[in-house]
């Protein structure tokens, strides 16, 4: 009967909704999750034509593999359109020793000369003679001075863009938590910068059947702590679950039924960067352990240094749950 008791309590917290954050609230049953485990949204635009995409937020935001993939690339691609334009010519306006070599050789030749032509090294050993190589040559020129700015811009936009390294507990617990349970997850900086006035907002998503279709529901939680005003060690984010939390009456089969994402906004003051940068994460209902408990991941040295092992900030272990 109490348990009965908990989970009408619970529906009726539930009944309080809260504004969809942005996502909407008639997404699909089946979806995998909201925010990805990386931070970025799990939505996939289509259409809107090449207008939909700005390079420089392109370059600037994909990964730095990817990044000198496609400045390797344009380099090659570019040196070759000039290198076939040179033969074209006549590889002998360059001053190639054997102007008689074949098509390779001499695509080889014009590529090389392309290279210290488009970078402005200029060795010395191959030069431009008559108008056309003259004019293909100074085009040339141009057009590797203003890729190079372009790429040196890129190259600075990508180092100063501001981002915060926060490492995420791999599972968010529920725990006890003083005569009652709370939902918690452990967060620590991985980097030596300071993070100052750090804020989290933590709403639990769930979805509700209305009318043979899936509605989503947003629920804010409420936490021990959202802000903490240095963050030098881990920190446990605690939502108690008492008769008015959302997650009051529910076990995991419940949040499990009802696709339960548990979305986490961060947002913090960084000394580095002298900006505010925003962290996105998520816990889905089967990334969350029940009757657990996260272990101290910090110690004193012998220097009488505080030690804080980043890569334990998600290492727990078992516990018995209150009941209520």
């Amino acid at each position: 009967m109490a348990k009965s008791n908990s989970a009408k309590q619970g529906a009726s917290v539930r009944d309080q909704h809260f504004k969809d954050l942005g996502f909407g609230n008639k997404i699909g049953y089946d979806i995998l999750r909201l925010i990805n485990k990386d931070g970025t949204f799990n939505v996939r635009r289509t259409g809107g034509g090449l207008g939909a995409i700005h390079p420089y937020q392109l370059l600037i935001s994909i990964s730095w593999f990817q990044f000198f993939l496609i400045v390797v690339a344009f380099f090659v691609a570019f040196n070759t359109i000039f290198s076939l334009g040179y033969v074209i010519i006549g590889v002998e306006t360059i001053h190639v020793t054997d102007p008689e070599v074949g098509f390779w050789e001499a695509f080889a030749q014009a590529f090389y000369f392309s290279v210290q032509t488009f970078s402005t090294v200029g060795y010395g050993a191959m030069s431009p003679t008559g108008h056309p190589a003259n004019m293909l040559a100074s085009f040339e020129a141009l057009v590797g001075l203003l890729a190079f700015a372009l790429a040196t811009g890129v190259m600075f936009g990508r180092f100063s863009k501001p981002s915060a390294k926060i490492n995420f507990s791999k599972n968010a617990i529920i725990a006890p938590y003083q005569d009652i349970n709370a939902f918690e997850f452990r967060i620590v900086n991985r980097r030596k910068n300071q993070l100052i006035g750090l804020k989290v907002q933590v709403v639990m998503t769930s979805y509700c059947r209305i009318n043979n279709s899936w509605k989503q529901d947003f629920f804010p939680l409420e936490l021990e702590r959202s802000e903490v005003t240095l963050f030098p060690m881990s920190w446990t984010i605690v939502h108690p679950i008492t008769p008015e939390s959302p997650l009051y009456g529910l076990d995991a089969e419940a949040i499990a039924k009802l696709r339960t994402e548990f979305l986490i906004i961060m947002s913090g003051y960084d000394d580095t960067f002298a900006q505010t940068v925003h962290v996105l994460n998520s816990y889905r209902y089967d990334e969350v352990l029940w009757g657990a408990k996260f272990v101290k991941n910090f110690y004193d040295d012998e220097d009488g240094t505080v030690v804080v092992e980043v890569d334990k900030v998600g290492q727990c272990e078992k516990a018995i749950l209150n009941e209520y």
